[in-house]
C-alpha cells in the first residue's frame, strides 16, 4: 500500500505558487494585496506621492519580469517590500533626484485644502506633516528605513533584519539609536 505524501507550502500567502509562474488573475491578486503597502512604504521613503505611485507601478513591473528569481525563502511583502527599497535608494541616489524639485508640497496641500473643514486643521496638519517629515529626512538613510518599516509598515524585528540583511539584534539595537536620533531632530524643529 502507497501512502501519499503531501507536500506543504513553506508560504501561507495562497494567491500565488512558485511551482510555475502565475497566471494575469493570480499576479493581479498580489498586486491587489501588497500595492497599497508598497504605495505607502515608497511614499515615506521618497516623500512624494507622485512619485511614490511610479514606484509602485514599478515594482510591481520588476516583480511580475522577475518571479522566476523568487525562491520562497520569505514572504511574498518581504519580496516586494525589498524591491521597493532598493528601487527608492536607487531613484534617491539618481542625478534627476538630487537636480530637479518637486512641487508635491503645493499638491498635498490643495487636495487637503479641498477636503477639509477647517483652514487652521489643514495648516496644522501639514505643519506636523512637515516637522516629521523634516525629522526623517535628517535621518541617515539605514536609521529613516528602520522606523518606516517598524513604525509605518508595522514589520517585526525579524522581518525587518531580513529585509536589511541584519542581525534581529543589530536591528533592535539600531532603532533604538532611531528612534532617539529622530526624537531629537523633532524636538529640533519645533
Amino acid at each position: 500500500m502507497q501512502t501519499a505524501v503531501l507536500e506543504m507550502p513553506v508560504e501561507t500567502e495562497p494567491s500565488v505558487t512558485r511551482a510555475a509562474r502565475p497566471s494575469a488573475a493570480e499576479f493581479a491578486t498580489l498586486y491587489e494585496e501588497h500595492s497599497r503597502a508598497i504605495y505607502y512604504l515608497a511614499l515615506r521613503f521618497l516623500g512624494d506621492p507622485t512619485r511614490a505611485e511610479d514606484v509602485t507601478h514599478d515594482v510591481f513591473l520588476k516583480a511580475f519580469r522577475k518571479l522566476d528569481q523568487f525562491r520562497g525563502a520569505s514572504s511574498w511583502r518581504t519580496w516586494l517590500y525589498r524591491i521597493t527599497i532598493n528601487h527608492c535608494q536607487n531613484l534617491r541616489q539618481s542625478w534627476h533626484n538630487r537636480h530637479v524639485f518637486s512641487n508635491a508640497d503645493d499638491i498635498v496641500m490643495e487636495a487637503a485644502g479641498a477636503h477639509a473643514e477647517s483652514p487652521l486643521k489643514v495648516l496644522e496638519t501639514k505643519e506636523l506633516g512637515q516637522r516629521i517629515q523634516n525629522a526623517l529626512d535628517a535621518l541617515s538613510e539605514e536609521y529613516r528605513l528602520l522606523l518606516l518599516l517598524v513604525a509605518d509598515e508595522e514589520l517585526s524585528y525579524d522581518e525587518i533584519a531580513t529585509l536589511t540583511d541584519q542581525t534581529t539584534d543589530a536591528v533592535r539595537g539600531k532603532l533604538h539609536r532611531a528612534r532617539k536620533t529622530f526624537a531629537q531632530m523633532f524636538q529640533k524643529s519645533a
